[in-house]
């Protein structure tokens, strides 16, 4: 990790250590039966070790701490650490001292140092001490270069640097998926993988979402009058583990209205995910700018408001239809035509002027209809003309409803 220049004489040491949470010791377990020949001799060597945890010696986990061996991994969204030491190694008085600390990555320089001011003088065995925190936010390589500058009883002035080159790990993946329902709600599913080596404790994960929406979360479930979590009251995600989260967004209602402004939006929101290791490591991820494919309506959009969930075969039912004029400029004039199927069949005249319709407005439509066929049947045989364009637009599938005869729904 260390990359140094020539080697020269300085009367200043320099050294850096990564600053991280210990980790608890472990061991390994050594037992025998005590007709085996040893006899005892294992279980009480255990007992007597003091980093055995007493009453549970056969457990690999103790209760003593261990110091960082090496300088490990850091992870994206995690906080990274270090303690700086310059020591006069000399018998002779420094002056001028500067320490300097910066951080290269592939696309940066960030200064670290907490003082840019120089120290007047360093005595022998004297040493000036810094630590330095930066929020890791890029992956890939990144070297933390240190330089020191002093100036001798001489008068001569010195000058050497350090480099320190690290790897910063990806520690999550990340995928969402969107769903866009026909009522103008956004369902977001994202999928969160964790791809390190060690457990870890999902303290948040929540969507930001952008300012045309309104958010809420599906992680729980109501419990006798409690919100409980469906991951459980340890939300711990394993290595290579994932975890689905679901999210549903509806447009704010200054902007429900506007059919042209809420079918454009393609930003929804960002993902704020924090997480915790090892002795409460806290590390923090936030997504981009979260995108959809905005949905295709054309320029006439029908949708239901209301509609049963089972109706009598042979009787008539009402649903309730919304056509929103999706164009930003231009005015419609509308006829309404019901064409009947194998199984649906349309009550009321068809071919009926709805009038004119003005550039992101909409409208309302009772309409009623009955079925021939029991079973699950689609709503389909819809059909508007813009009279200025002497355009059709077909209306099919806009839904679906279980008939069943009038005596199976009574009992």
């Amino acid at each position: 990790m260390d990359v140094n220049q020539p080697k020269q004489e300085h009367l200043l040491a320099l050294k850096v250590m990564r600053l991280t949470k210990p980790t608890l010791f472990t061991n390994i377990p050594v037992t025998c039966e005590e007709r085996d020949l040893p006899g005892n001799l294992f279980n009480q060597l255990m007992k007597d070790d003091p980093s055995t945890v007493k009453g549970a010696e056969t457990l690999m986990l103790g209760e003593m701490l261990t110091l960082p061996q090496n300088f490990g991994n850091i992870f994206l969204g995690e906080t990274f650490s270090s303690y700086i030491s310059v020591h006069n190694d000399s018998n002779q008085v420094v002056k001028d001292i500067l320490v300097k600390a910066d951080l290269q990555t592939s696309s940066q320089r960030l200064n670290l140092s907490a003082s840019s001011a120089a120290v007047a003088e360093l005595k022998p065995d004297c040493c000036i001490d810094d630590v330095i925190h930066h929020e890791v936010k890029e992956i890939g390589t990144h070297i933390l270069v240190c330089a020191v500058s002093y100036t001798t009883q001489t008068g001569e002035k010195m000058y050497f640097r350090k480099f320190f080159k690290f790897q910063v790990l990806k520690p999550l993946d990340v995928k969402t998926k969107f769903y866009n329902a026909e009522t103008d709600e956004v369902f977001l599913e994202a999928q969160i993988q964790n791809i390190t080596t060690s457990p870890m404790f999902m303290e948040k994960v929540s969507l930001e979402p952008s300012m045309m929406y309104n958010v809420a979360e599906l992680n729980t479930v109501d419990t006798a009058g409690k919100s409980e979590s469906t991951f459980g009251a340890r939300t711990y995600l394993q290595p290579m583990d994932t975890r689905q989260y679901l999210y549903c967004l509806k447009p704010k209602q200054e902007f429900a209205e506007k059919a042209g402004v809420i079918k454009g939006v393609t930003v929804i929101g960002k993902l704020d995910i924090v997480w915790k290791t090892n002795l409460g490591e806290r590390g923090r991820l936030q997504t981009s700018q979260l995108q959809r494919m905005a949905p295709g309506y054309g320029d006439v959009r029908l949708s239901l408001e209301t509609i049963p969930d089972t109706v009598n075969l042979e009787e008539p039912f009402d649903i309730t239809c919304k056509i929103t004029n999706c164009s930003s400029e231009r005015t419609m004039d509308l006829v309404l035509e019901m064409c009947n199927t194998n199984s649906i069949h349309w009550c009321g005249v068809s071919g009926r002027q709805l009038g004119k319709l003005h550039p992101s407005s909409s409208l309302h439509l009772a309409l009623t209809l009955l079925s021939s066929v029991q079973g699950l049947q689609s709503v389909s045989g819809l059909r508007l003309t813009d009279t200025f364009l002497k355009r059709t637009y077909e209306y099919d599938d806009i839904a679906q409803v279980c008939v069943v005869s009038s005596e199976v729904k009574q009992s």
